[in-house]
C-alpha cells in the first residue's frame, strides 16, 4: 500500500463506477479493478491474496494521468512483490504442496482409483494421488479439506471447552478476504487451505475464532483471551502474514 496525496474534492452526485483493466508487469498480465472511494484522500495500491489480481483505491475524480503516473512508479514494487508467487502453481506431478508446514512432492500412482495419501519414500515426504492427471488438484482439494476438518474440529473442541463456549457448526470453506470467522450463533467458518500452514498456525486460526465466541470484536479482551489460548499467537501471525497469500495462490480447479 502507497500514500500518496491529500487532497480536496468537491461533493459530487454519484461516484464513477469501478473501472476494470489489464496491467502489464514485467509481461505478466494482472487484472486491475480500479474504484473510487468517498473518503479516500490518497491511492492505495494491495495485492489480493493468491497474488492474482490487484486492487486500486482512489479519491473521488482522480484524474487519469495521475493513476497511470502512480501504476508507473510503482512498477518495480509489485515486481518485487509478485516474485513470491510463482507463475506456474500447477499440481502436476514432481510438484511440490504444504501440508500443515512439510512440503510435500506430489506423486501421481497412474491408477484410476484409490485414496489420495501421504507417504515416506526414502525420507521425503510424498503426497499420492491416484486419478487422471488432470483432476489431481481437485483431489488434492478434497484430501485438504477433509484433513483440515480433523485438524479443526479437534483444536476448537479443545478451545471452546477450556472457556466453556458452545460451538453451533463448524464450515469448512475455500474464502480469499479472511481466514476463518465467528457468528453471534456459534457456527465457525475456516479456511481450509490453513491445513497447509505449520500446526502452530492452524492452532491460532482455531483459538482465534474461539476466542470470539466470547468476545465478538478484536478489542483487548479478545487478544488477551486469544493469547491465553494460543500463547504462540505472535507467532503465527507473522507467519500468515509472510506466506498467507502464497497459500491463496494455489490453484486447484
Amino acid at each position: 500500500m502507497f500514500p500518496l496525496l491529500s487532497r480536496s474534492r468537491k461533493p459530487q452526485a454519484k461516484l464513477a463506477a469501478p473501472e476494470t483493466r489489464t496491467l502489464d508487469v514485467a509481461g505478466r498480465l494482472m487484472p486491475l479493478t480500479i474504484r473510487q472511494h468517498e473518503r479516500a484522500t490518497r491511492i492505495t495500491l494491495r495485492i489480493e491474496p493468491g497474488g492474482r489480481s490487484l486492487k486500486m483505491t482512489i479519491p473521488r475524480g482522480l484524474a487519469a494521468r495521475e493513476v497511470n503516473a502512480f501504476l508507473d512508479r510503482h512498477q518495480g514494487w509489485l515486481l518485487t512483490k509478485l516474485a513470491k508467487f510463482t507463475a506456474d502453481n500447477s499440481l502436476r506431478g514432481g510438484s511440490e504442496i504444504l501440508l500443515r508446514g512439510v512440503r510435500h512432492r506430489i506423486a501421481h500412482t497412474g491408477t484410476l482409483r484409490g485414496l489420495t495419501e501421504t507417504v515416506v519414500v526414502e525420507g521425503v515426504p510424498v503426497l499420492r494421488v491416484s486419478g487422471l492427471p488432470e483432476h489431481a488438484g481437485r483431489r488434492i482439494a478434497t484430501f485438504l479439506k477433509k484433513e483440515a476438518r480433523a485438524d479443526l474440529e479437534k483444536l476448537v473442541a479443545v478451545h471452546a471447552k477450556s472457556i466453556r463456549a458452545t460451538v453451533t457448526s463448524i464450515t469448512m470453506k475455500d474464502t480469499r478476504s479472511r481466514w476463518g470467522s465467528c457468528s453471534s450463533q456459534g457456527n465457525l467458518s475456516f479456511s481450509w487451505r490453513i491445513v497447509m500452514a505449520p500446526p502452530l498456525v492452524i492452532d491460532y486460526l482455531a483459538a482465534h475464532e474461539v476466542a470470539h465466541l466470547r468476545e465478538m470484536n478484536h478489542g483487548p479482551r479478545f487478544w488477551a483471551l486469544c493469547r491465553k489460548l494460543c500463547p504462540d499467537m505472535d507467532e503465527a501471525k507473522a507467519w500468515l502474514k509472510r506466506h498467507g497469500s502464497q497459500l491463496h495462490a494455489i490453484d486447484f480447479d
